[in-house]
């Protein structure tokens, strides 16, 4: 058994409002009801079509099928070779209303997976019984700089939700939250926001907020889970006689000795430099300082003079290890 895009069926974008949702449905019954359209699968078809047209034009029906998409709950071919599987303990808290027994078998399997026990549950009551649902948890993406991590921060966000009117059109609403940034976060990280997410159905409770956490791209820092990694240029006279060179990090200008014979790409580690811990248990990542040789321009002929004296005088091949 295979998900169901009702939106697909019925041609309608996520967005469709009520009435767009029937123009949708009229037009497509007008061309596949069976007494209309003798094709062999028309009534197949239009079982299809009246289902997809049941569930988005009511609004908690339709509320519960987006929720159990936007809970990443189902992906094609879930729950190996049957396919789609609602969650465990789903349910979808719409209102089952007065329902016939007997038309119980009417809707295809999808449709029953998901609200089937709903429906034959509020039959069997002989009238409408709402059922409390947890809302739907969502998902957002937070970007912060990097010196939030270091020093922990307030933000203020932004979040768009999706919510229905009392004639059925969709609407995005906005919320500002003030989200507090834990000192040692690092990307990929969430920070959860209890109670922030989709609304419940029937009096449930809301889900949650999930922020996954990514950092501003910095000019001279690379991050790496809790290190980081800073491209320090030094002179081929620093990096040949050794010295001392300032190398800037997060927590201040440190100065870092070169040690004599340096070459291109050596690693200097600054340890516990990096993304601080987020608790005692958490070690603090380290700073590394990757030696780039930078070559002094020769834009002037005492310039030239001397690259033509450093020929001249040492007998150097940067080719030597290729053999040639």
């Amino acid at each position: 058994m295979q998900w169901k895009d009702y939106y697909k069926v019925l041609g309608v974008e996520r967005s469709a409002t009520e009435d767009e949702v029937k123009k949708a449905y009229r037009k497509l019954a007008r061309k596949h009801h069976p007494d209309v359209n003798k094709a062999g699968d028309s009534q197949a078809r239009m079982q299809e079509i009246n289902e997809a047209s049941e569930v988005l034009r009511d609004p908690q029906k339709r509320a519960a099928y987006d929720s159990l998409g936007e809970r990443g709950e189902f992906a094609e071919g879930a729950g190996g070779a049957d396919g789609f599987r609602p969650p465990p303990g789903w349910n979808p808290g719409f209102d089952a209303g007065d329902i016939d027994p007997a038309d119980l078998g009417s809707h295809s399997d999808f449709f029953e997976a998901l609200f089937g026990a709903a429906r034959r549950s509020g039959a069997r009551r002989g009238g409408p019984q709402a059922r409390a649902a947890r809302g739907p948890d969502r998902h957002a993406r937070v970007v912060i700089a990097l010196a939030d991590a270091f020093a922990g921060a307030t933000r203020s966000l932004s979040i768009g939700e999706p919510e229905m009117d009392g004639e059925g059109h969709a609407a995005l609403r906005q919320r500002v939250l003030d989200v507090q940034i834990p000192k040692g976060i690092r990307p990929g990280q969430q920070i959860r926001l209890a109670g922030q997410g989709g609304a419940g159905l029937s009096g449930g409770p809301a889900g949650d907020l999930y922020l996954e956490v990514a950092f501003e791209p910095h000019p001279h820092y690379r991050v790496e889970g809790r290190d980081l990694y800073l491209t320090l240029p030094v002179a081929p006279w620093e990096a040949a006689l050794g010295a001392g060179v300032p190398v800037p990090t997060p927590g201040g200008t440190l100065d870092v000795a070169i040690p004599p014979g340096s070459r291109g790409g050596r690693k200097l580690r600054l340890k516990g430099r990096g993304i601080p811990g987020s608790s005692a248990a958490v070690a603090a990542g380290d700073f590394y300082a990757v030696l780039e040789i930078a070559l002094p321009p020769a834009d002037t002929e005492p310039a030239r003079e001397l690259y033509r004296r450093m020929a001249a005088e040492l007998a150097f091949n940067p080719r030597q290890s290729l053999g040639v």
